[in-house]
């Protein structure tokens, strides 16, 4: 009797673990949808952050978070603090329909940007970068949130989701190695006349799909 159980509860597991791998199997194999992409849609959130699409009346209200100089100092652009700066910044952002602001649920406040990018599809490729939060939110679960809404609305669309980040910007390297990136590459940036080097990450949809 004990055998047979046993052997019972081996068929069981095998079926389930089965189950698995054919969903997915499935999944990964799923077409990419072929319409053009919104690239700022309005229904991106989840229990703790929205995601809502970047207007230009957004301005002073984004800049009361990007005014803390924290937040640049391992930035090229150091002196986005500043108000003059950080106009050219916010116009880069609303030049392109891509961009978003980043509430937090509970309190219904503005806490920092993101945006998509570089969108291509021949090479089926994405960009997610410009992404900065008020220091409130730092070494929390929110950024890690943020960045798996992105993904998760990108691979919908693409194969490969890319991330660019300057060689000095120590915390924003790690926090692409704790969701699953991979650094393949360096890169050079004109940034206003001068080359800054880039450090290049990337996420595939399907390791993003195997690491669900």
């Amino acid at each position: 009797m004990y055998i047979r159980n046993w052997m019972e509860n081996i068929k069981k597991i095998s079926h389930i673990n089965w189950i698995k791998k054919f969903i997915l199997l499935f999944k990964q194999k799923q077409p990419i949808e072929k319409i053009n992409p919104n690239w700022q849609p309005h229904n991106l959130q989840n229990s703790i952050v929205t995601l809502q699409p970047l207007k230009e009346t957004d301005f002073e209200k984004l800049f009361e978070v990007a005014s803390d100089p924290h937040i640049w100092d391992q930035h090229p652009s150091k002196n986005r603090y500043i108000k003059t700066a950080f106009r050219i910044f916010f116009d880069s952002l609303i030049s392109n329909p891509t961009a978003f602001l980043i509430i937090d649920k509970t309190t219904n406040k503005i806490i920092g940007s993101t945006r998509y990018n570089e969108y291509n599809r021949e090479e089926s490729r994405i960009c997610i970068g410009g992404t900065f939060l008020s220091r409130n939110y730092w070494g929390t679960q929110y950024n890690k949130t943020i960045k798996y809404l992105l993904l998760d609305y990108a691979f919908k669309f693409v194969k490969n989701v890319f991330f660019h980040v300057s060689k000095d910007n120590i915390r924003s390297q790690k926090s692409l190695l704790s969701i699953g990136a991979k650094k393949v590459g360096e890169v050079e940036f004109d940034h206003y006349g001068e080359k800054v080097l880039h450090y290049k990450y990337l996420i595939k949809k399907t390791d993003w799909i195997q690491n669900l």
